[in-house]
């Protein structure tokens, strides 16, 4: 029978088109298969766009090559690798050095504690210069201080962002009075000035630890102490993002559908939502970083945080301010230790932010 229009063929009545005079043009598969689309690769084993394979990367895959074309993200990485191994291999550094973080150089202080020299006593002997009065090394007072900054402020990083997205996903999936009391909860700690409460928080506890006014608690105890207070007043943006995220993301499908197939509110939250929030956690991880680093810096500054013995950038940039008119390399190189060490955080946090973005542009 014939039809309007004139008969059609069958690969044109698949393709469900309305033959006119010219018929129904071919699919253009090569505009389709782009190989310049990001993500696809059309090309063969022989490497010639022939159609032959077509070969797509996973979003982690995008995100790496997005952060590897990123300049900023690599110099910013390179030079957190850098502050890392130091932390890790003080030690080698130090014995390799030559001086003990304890060694002592007054007979190479003047009459009033000053270091001999020009630029703070910086000789080949002392690359940094000497700390006045004591006569203590500097740059082995730096290595060991990036040792302390940064292993205190990832331990609190870590320990804050796993207690976020912990209460961030159970607030946001359950909801009701749970979602309730978490978030005032939240409310409540956001509302505290951290360095106020710090002053008055972290000497009482260091009095309950040690039922003494007068004794000292040790050093590992102020450490604990000082992780306990970053951690308390840090784990409130985290559980707010996550709890955002989860109450957009428990009206997707894939949540009705398992959902639907009985799935438990455990295998929901671990094995549904969180595979799904990787990306603005790990943004969130290292933005904190930077933060407790400054904070720690802070602390240890107003002479509540890290004590002697143990070498502090906080503690150092204190003591050299005694020191600011006649010994400025004394504030000069942990200040611009602490200053390298979160700005690449920060950038590196930034890069890390749109390379996990798909609708960036960068």
């Amino acid at each position: 029978m014939s039809h309007v229009g004139g008969d059609r063929s069958p690969s044109e009545a698949a393709l469900g088109g309305v033959s006119g005079a010219g018929g129904v043009p071919a699919l253009d598969t090569a505009a389709v298969l782009d190989p310049a689309v990001d993500g696809v690769d059309t090309t063969g084993p022989t490497g010639d766009s022939g159609g032959q394979s077509v070969r797509g990367r996973s979003p982690g895959q995008l995100a790496w090559a997005r952060l590897r074309r990123d300049k900023i993200a690599i110099a910013s990485g390179i030079t957190l690798v850098f502050f890392a191994l130091v932390a890790i291999f003080a030690d080698l550094i130090v014995k390799a050095y030559g001086i003990n973080k304890d060694q002592l150089f007054q007979n190479q202080l003047d009459a009033i504690g000053y270091p001999l020299g020009y630029l703070g006593g910086v000789s080949g002997d002392h690359w940094f210069g000497l700390e006045p009065l004591l006569g203590r090394d500097i740059f082995v007072q730096l290595v060991y201080g990036t040792r302390t900054s940064l292993g205190i402020a990832l331990v609190a990083a870590i320990l804050s962002t796993v207690i976020g997205v912990l209460l961030g996903l159970i607030s946001g999936y359950l909801g009701g009075w749970v979602d309730s009391g978490i978030s005032w909860v939240t409310d409540v700690l956001l509302a505290f000035p951290f360095i106020i409460f710090s002053l008055a928080a972290i000497p009482i506890v260091n009095t309950l630890v040690t039922g003494s006014v007068q004794e000292q608690p040790g050093v590992m105890t102020r450490i604990y102490v000082l992780v306990g207070v970053l951690v308390t007043f840090g784990w409130m943006s985290t559980a707010r993002l996550v709890r955002g995220q989860v109450l957009s993301l428990r009206e997707r499908e894939f949540v009705d559908a398992a959902r639907a197939a009985g799935a438990g509110s455990g295998h929901m939250i671990l094995r549904q939502l969180l595979p799904n929030l990787w990306a603005p956690i790990l943004v969130t991880f290292s933005l904190a970083v930077p933060q407790y680093v400054t904070a720690e810096a802070a602390l240890s500054f107003l002479g509540i945080g890290v004590t002697e013995p143990v070498p502090d950038w906080g503690r150092m940039i204190f003591r050299s301010t005694s020191y600011i008119s006649a010994d400025p390399f004394y504030t000069f190189f942990p200040g611009i230790a602490l200053f390298l060490l979160v700005l690449a955080f920060n950038l590196f946090g930034d890069s890390l932010r749109d390379a996990l973005d798909p609708r960036s542009s960068r």
